[in-house]
This record gives C-alpha cells, structure tokens and sequence, in this order.
C-alpha cells in the first residue's frame, strides 16, 4: 500500500512534509485533519496520544509519529536523492543540522504566540504577555538562521530538500502573527520565496486550503481519519 501522511490544517507544520512527499515523485496518500476539532478527539489518541500532527502509516501499516522521524523515513527511500543526500556526505551533515534547528528551536519560539492565539478562556494580560516573549523569541531565531546562511539557492544547495520542507510549513507563521516584515532577514526570504512559488508547495498549500490541484501525479487521493483511525490506530 502507500504511505499515508496524516497532515494538518489550518497552517500546519506538515505542508511542508506534503511539498517533500511531491518531490519525492513517489506513490502517496494524504488525510487531512482539522488541528482545532477533529485532532483534539479523544479517537485521535490511537494515532497519536499527544494529538498532534503530522502522523505516517508506513506502506506496512505502522503509524510513525514526530516529523524528524518521518523526514529521515522519507530520506531512507529517496533512492534518488531528490530530497536528500549521500549518508555520510557533508551535505546530509548540513541539510541535518538545519532540520534539527529548525525542528527545535526556530519551530518552539512560536508557541507562545500559538498559546495565546488559542487560548479558550481570554486572559489579555497574559495573552500580551505571551505575545511579547513569543515575537521577540521568533525574532531572535529568525536572526540565527539568517546568520547560518550562505548564499545557495535553497538552504543546501541548489534545489529544495527536507529541510526546505520543513522550513516552508512553519516560515510562514511569521506573516500568520505579524512578528516582522520578512524582508528583515534577507536571505531566509529569497529562500522563502522560491520556496512558496515551486510547484510542489503550491500543490500541498492548495491542498491545505481544501481546493483540488492537479500535483505531480504522485498523490492518490485523501483518506478519511476515521478511515485511518479504524484500520491503523492502536487499539
């Protein structure tokens, strides 16, 4: 069977892993969740017990969760190294420290914006005050990234990897909570925008959205969650 990639909206980290899968030129499916209803089910645990996304039913039914763990599922079957990079070789070192970056920190400094943004029961105070330690955390990350940069035309050389998949699912929160312009950081934007113009991300950002794009021809079609749930969640 395909692979399945359990991806979230509204404005998910996981488009990213939608835009990699479409470089990646292999089979795949795709279930779209609503982050703020349907992830937050108590049915969605049997996925993944901290109700998160992304989630990956391998192509033999295991459900892989973290996008760390599913970037280096993908890199392990890019056997054409579309993606990603020789084992061992300098630019996997690179394209992995990025990732790990990215992943961790640059990703993490959000999340008192996104506490705020969601908070149930209002609380300005506190609301603000998250604002204010989250924009200055994001403003402060996006500096250390700038300054890890050179002068490729994506972050490892010149055609997009998982780290650009990566990078682009989660860049875009910086326009979401109107921290800073982009131009700001000079080089992360150039990246940025041939990133949001290359057709894969067009396809997985329209998918996002609800629409229909015609991708690649790799994507075989949505699957429902509970779908999903019923046939690949632990019991």
């Amino acid at each position: 069977m395909e692979p399945i990639l359990i991806y979230g909206f509204p404005a998910g980290s996981s488009m990213g892993l939608v835009s990699s899968l479409e470089w990646l030129g292999k089979p795949y499916r795709l279930c779209r969740v609503d982050m703020l209803g349907e992830m937050r089910d108590p049915s969605y645990a049997r996925l993944n017990a901290r109700h998160e996304t992304p989630a990956l039913v391998t192509d033999d039914g295991r459900v892989i969760t973290e996008t760390m763990a599913i970037a280096h599922w993908f890199a392990a079957r890019d056997t054409e190294r579309r993606i990603s990079f020789a084992p061992k070789s300098p630019e996997a070192d690179r394209m992995h420290q990025l990732m790990a970056y990215l992943n961790t920190g640059f990703t993490g400094a959000f999340s008192p914006l996104w506490s705020a943004l969601e908070m149930e029961t209002p609380d300005p105070v506190l609301q603000q005050s998250l604002r204010t330690w989250g924009r200055k955390a994001v403003i402060e990350r996006h500096d250390k990234l700038e300054a890890m940069l050179g002068d490729t035309a994506y972050l490892v050389g010149d055609h997009p990897t998982l780290a650009d998949g990566v990078l682009i699912g989660v860049a875009r929160w910086l326009d979401y909570h109107e921290v800073a312009p982009a131009s700001r950081w000079p080089r992360i934007e150039a990246i940025r925008r041939r990133l949001e113009a290359d057709p894969a991300v067009r396809f997985a950002t329209a998918l996002e959205d609800g629409e229909t794009p015609v991708g690649s021809g790799a994507f075989k079609g949505h699957i429902p969650l509970a779908e999903v749930i019923e046939h690949f969640g632990r019991a």
